[in-house]
């Protein structure tokens, strides 16, 4: 039996619609009313439509894919905003191609180059904490490759940009942890220069001044491979126990580097909060597993995802030379645990 794959002849036919109106609801056009997409998007996805890649590559001089690059897929952030890229690019027709930086600038460059090379249509890119040139980025953007960057970003670069409210998120951890009492408040965060270092290192450094406990900067330490060296997240920590005022609290600005600062305090044999207490950026869902359960700042990582990706394809799609930016802030939520409670008076 010979496959025949469904078209937007069968769906125009099964949904009484003409074949352009089924074409411009699956691309999204604005002439097109939400109902009717959301009618034809419903009926695609349940008939399982996915369109021809050769077909349009033809028609639109477009391969209908989109590069992602990001520093660690196994990373709980970008592993939930991956599937918010997925859940937007298939429904729109795009495949997606994901490759790993390993937060190497080197590695970086070559898989720009890579990407760039197999013609994708744009790159969705959150920068390796290595990158502070973003020059092999702004040749091909300047070029015309359109480009979205999502979490760390790059300021220099005028696209559209997104991100989770770092500051707000940084502030509403550490004002938590002061609110509970504790006052020597670590701070343990990725390399000076990533855009989510800088402001969530400010998030901490306001809650700080707006609670009169003055900026110490011995107790920031920074971990330049974002947390995926454990000896290094290891030697952080021994230095902010070696203090001779030492830190009751702790706040994590990273998905890798909380987890694996959990890691550490248990080899470590450092009990939590009794020894010091424990709060984080992490998107990771065994936080309530940790013993004791973990108090977490909560990014929208699959919001994020679906938000730059509808941007990218937005900017793929747009008929004229895109010139206005967005730069979109999601919010955080902050969760709280056992590993934050109280500070017990003596």
């Amino acid at each position: 039996m010979k496959f025949e794959p469904v078209t937007i002849k069968d769906i125009g036919k099964a949904l009484g619609l003409s074949t352009s109106t089924v074409s411009r609801a699956l691309r999204g056009s604005y002439e097109i009313s939400s109902e009717t997409k959301k009618l034809v998007l419903e009926y695609a996805e349940k008939i399982n439509y996915r369109p021809n890649p050769i077909a349009l590559s033809l028609k639109e001089r477009r391969n209908h894919s989109i590069g992602i690059i990001v520093c660690e897929i196994a990373n709980n952030f970008f592993s939930q905003a991956i599937n918010g890229i997925e859940s937007i690019a298939y429904n729109r027709g795009y495949h997606v191609i994901f490759s790993q930086s390993h937060e190497s600038y080197e590695r970086e460059s070559v898989i720009v180059d890579h990407l760039a090379s197999r013609s994708v249509d744009g790159l969705l890119v959150s920068v390796s904490s290595e990158t502070k040139d973003y020059t092999h980025f702004k040749q091909l953007y300047d070029k015309g490759l359109p480009i979205v960057f999502f979490d760390r970003i790059a300021n220099e670069i005028n696209t559209h940009k997104v991100i989770a409210d770092n500051f707000k998120g940084a502030y509403d951890a550490t004002e938590h942890l002061i609110q509970n009492g504790f006052k020597r408040i670590a701070h343990i965060t990725s390399a000076p220069y990533l855009s989510i270092s800088e402001e969530r290192l400010e998030g901490y450094k306001e809650a700080l001044r707006k609670n009169n406990i003055e900026f110490d900067d011995k107790l920031v330490q920074y971990c330049h491979h974002g947390g995926m060296i454990y000896d290094e997240v290891e030697e952080a920590l021994k230095k902010i126990f070696k203090l001779k005022q030492k830190a009751d609290a702790l706040f994590t600005a990273g998905d890798r580097i909380t987890t694996t600062c959990m890691q550490a305090l248990q080899k470590l044999e450092k009990k939590i909060p009794d020894d010091i207490a424990v709060i984080g950026f992490t998107n990771t869902n065994l936080g309530e597993l940790f013993n004791p359960p973990l108090s977490v700042v909560r990014q929208p990582a699959f919001e994020i995802g679906q938000v730059a990706t509808e941007l990218l394809i937005s900017m793929i799609e747009s008929k004229r030379p895109v010139t206005e930016f967005e730069s979109k802030v999601l919010q955080t939520e902050l969760i709280i645990r056992d590993s934050t409670a109280k500070i017990k008076t003596k």
